[in-house]
């Protein structure tokens, strides 16, 4: 019997997912069986519980329903805690256990194999949506000097950094937050994590930002994002989408349900090479 797995979104016909984790399982020699399934809205838990029950050992869960596996989990690691949302499902025993590896999978990326250095860094973050939320703690924990999240209303961003505020000044980290139009300060690392991408729309930040600066775009596409563009037009050191970020995540999941970490290079290079 193989073991069952799948990823639950709404749409979800565009997922990588079942080419990531059959990849996976293919190179780790793990018998398992992941498809994709589309999930109606409103009907998550219904989805989820028959799942479960049916004999399914993990699930991935993609747009909208981070937030309802949040709430489907009888337990919650702790960064699924900070991140206030599950992108990651696994039985254990008679309980249903929620993680979120999105920020794994981006400092996985951004370090190891972009090998671009975070610590003591200074990072802009644009944007403040549940996306953000997710990365914050483990961007956190890789104490880079400074954070400044930056959203187009101010009052946003700084919810986020009320949210994380206490953990990032036990790591000594200064977390701020600043509106698009008065941003100010220079950065080593700028990461987009607005949906400015999806829509093929630019940010309304000054091109001065760019100079000689890490611009990483946590969406990603065939062609570079409109953020990219802009950065590498003017005098980015290195552009980078988040196709690296996918994979990586996909390989801390598999790695929560097989106990196998998976090797993500070939495969992201495979996946680039078919876009």
């Amino acid at each position: 019997m193989l073991s069952q797995y799948a990823v639950f979104g709404n749409p979800i016909a565009q997922s990588l997912s079942p080419l990531i984790h059959q990849a996976f399982a293919k190179q780790c020699n793990q018998p398992i069986e992941y498809q994709r399934q589309l999930v109606e809205l409103g009907n998550f838990e219904t989805a989820a519980r028959q799942f479960f029950n049916d004999g399914g050992e993990g699930l991935n869960i993609t747009a909208p329903f981070k937030l309802d596996a949040f709430q489907f989990a009888d337990q919650l690691s702790e960064r699924a805690k900070r991140a206030g949302a599950v992108n990651t499902l696994i039985a254990e025993s008679s309980k249903i256990k929620g993680d979120n590896t999105d920020g794994h999978g981006l400092l996985t990326d951004i370090q190891n194999n972009l090998q671009w250095n975070i610590a003591a860094g200074r990072v802009l973050i644009l944007g403040a949506g549940g996306a953000v939320r997710g990365i914050l703690e483990p961007l956190i924990a890789a104490i880079p000097a400074s954070i400044v999240i930056a959203n187009r209303t101010t009052e946003k961003a700084q919810t986020l950094v009320q949210l994380f505020e206490e953990y990032a000044q036990s790591e000594s980290v200064e977390l701020s937050a600043q509106d698009f139009e008065s941003l100010s300060g220079h950065f080593d690392i700028i990461i987009n994590g607005t949906s400015a991408s999806l829509s093929g729309e630019s940010l309304p930040i000054g091109v001065d930002n760019f100079d000689n600066v890490l611009c990483y775009d946590m969406m990603y596409a065939k062609a570079p994002t409109p953020f990219l563009q802009l950065a590498a037009k003017h005098g980015a050191k290195s552009v980078a989408d988040g196709l690296g970020m996918l994979v990586e995540q996909a390989a801390e999941s598999f790695y929560l349900w097989r106990g196998v970490r998976p090797d993500t290079a070939a495969l992201i290079q495979s996946i680039r090479a078919g876009l």
